[in-house]
This record gives C-alpha cells, structure tokens and sequence, in this order.
C-alpha cells in the first residue's frame, strides 16, 4: 500500500502531522507493506527567495489577526509540538520561500535520503535559531548532515531548473485531488486525510484503506507460455 504525503517545510502543522502519522504507522501491523512517497506543496509559490519576513509579521500581515493573537497561535503551535515529542521554537522564527528546499528533496529522493532530509529541514526550520532561508550554505549543511555530497547540492541549488518540474508536477497533482492545504495524505489514491489528525485517526485509516484493498485479477487462458521457478516452457514439437 502507498501513502503519499503533500506537505511544506514552512507548515508547522506538516511538521506535527508528520510525527502524529509515524507513531500511527509504528503501530500499524502491517508496517512493511507501506511505502511512504513525499511530494511537494508551497504555501507561497512564486514568493522571491530574498523575500523573508518574521513568522508573526507574515501571521498578522497575512491572515489580518493582531500581533497577540499570531503569538497566541504559535504558542499552541509550540504544546502541540511538545505533546509528540518535538522541539518548537515560538519567537523568532521568520518565513520564506521553500522552493529550493522542495528540489533539494526531489534530489534527495533520487539518491536515497529524502526522509532524512525532510526531518532535518522540519527540524531547522522549527527548532533551531539559523534560518533556513536565503541560506544556501544552511541548505548544503542540512543536506550533507542526511548523507548527500555537497558539490552536488551546491550544483542543484546554483541551477534554479534542476528539480523545478518535479515540484511543479507534484503541486499540480496536488491540485487535481483537490488539496487545497497541508498536510495532505492519500492512501492507495483511494482515500484522503486532509490535516494534521490525531494518531488514532490516521491508524483507522490505514486500516480501512489496507482492508479494502482490491486482490489482483488473473486473466489467463491456461495454455500461455511463461517462466517460474522451475524455468521456461520450451514449446514441444
């Protein structure tokens, strides 16, 4: 079974949602029939690279809340975070584009580490005081730190098309299952998990989607030629 997963490093609720799935998945009995594929989603597409803002600022400015109600939201932010056993900083964080962190992870993906980065990311971006924005050599530590070479992170990142068209293509499929928000999980493309749920939700979706899996239908006439264990039908004339 596949779940795949569409989040954003800036998106604290990506970052519990991903923690509160792992502990369902831990527990979920048939652990080591799920493949679990991340893809790409941007809070901000098309925000400049060097357009960083502080995280209460970017609250305020975009949702028009005040500035005791942005720190009021990222104070239950940071015990949501500590309820799953993860570190939160709730001042001075600031926000920006994370487009270069998505190709990095299409890159990481190619050579094997992609959920070791994400977790690093998630971990930066959140819990540690440098910034991850406008930051390439942040960007090559990180990279580095989950098993990658870094003159070739150094590369993906000077080439601003290397894995552009594979974020693109995960947004816009995104789109077309009707994800208007992160973090979104979609199991087996038969049912959607939209939100940063509880453990328990997504344990009974696991469940219901693994039960309801469709067995494979056999079509065979019988008399086809094939090879299996014991070799080849060689035809008898």
């Amino acid at each position: 079974m596949r779940v795949e997963i569409w989040s954003d490093i800036a998106c604290p609720w990506c970052y519990v949602g991903k923690a509160r799935f792992e502990k369902a998945l831990a527990d979920f009995p048939h652990r080591d029939d799920v493949e679990v594929v991340h893809r790409s989603f941007e809070l901000d597409p098309g925000r400049a690279k060097d357009d960083i803002q502080p995280v209460i600022t970017m609250l305020t400015r975009k949702y028009g809340m005040s500035e005791a109600q942005a720190e009021a939201g990222e104070d239950n932010l940071g015990a949501q975070a500590a309820a799953e056993g993860l570190d939160y900083r709730t001042r001075g964080r600031d926000h920006g584009s994370t487009f270069d962190m998505h190709r990095l992870l299409h890159f990481a993906k190619e050579q094997g580490p992609q959920e070791r980065l994400l977790d690093l990311l998630y971990r930066a971006n959140f819990a540690e005081e440098r910034s991850v924005f406008n930051d390439d050599e942040r960007l090559v530590e990180l990279a580095v730190a989950a098993g990658l070479e870094a003159e070739a992170v150094r590369a993906v990142l000077a080439d601003p098309g290397a894995y552009a068209d594979d974020v693109r293509a995960d947004e816009r499929e995104a789109a077309q299952l009707g994800a208007s928000g992160v973090p979104f999980f979609v199991l087996d493309r038969t049912y959607g998990v939209s939100g940063a749920q509880p453990a328990e939700v997504f344990a009974r979706a696991l469940t219901q989607a693994y039960g309801e899996r469709s067995p494979l239908t056999i079509v065979d006439s019988g008399d086809a030629d094939a090879c299996g264990p014991d070799g080849c039908a060689v035809p008898q004339h």
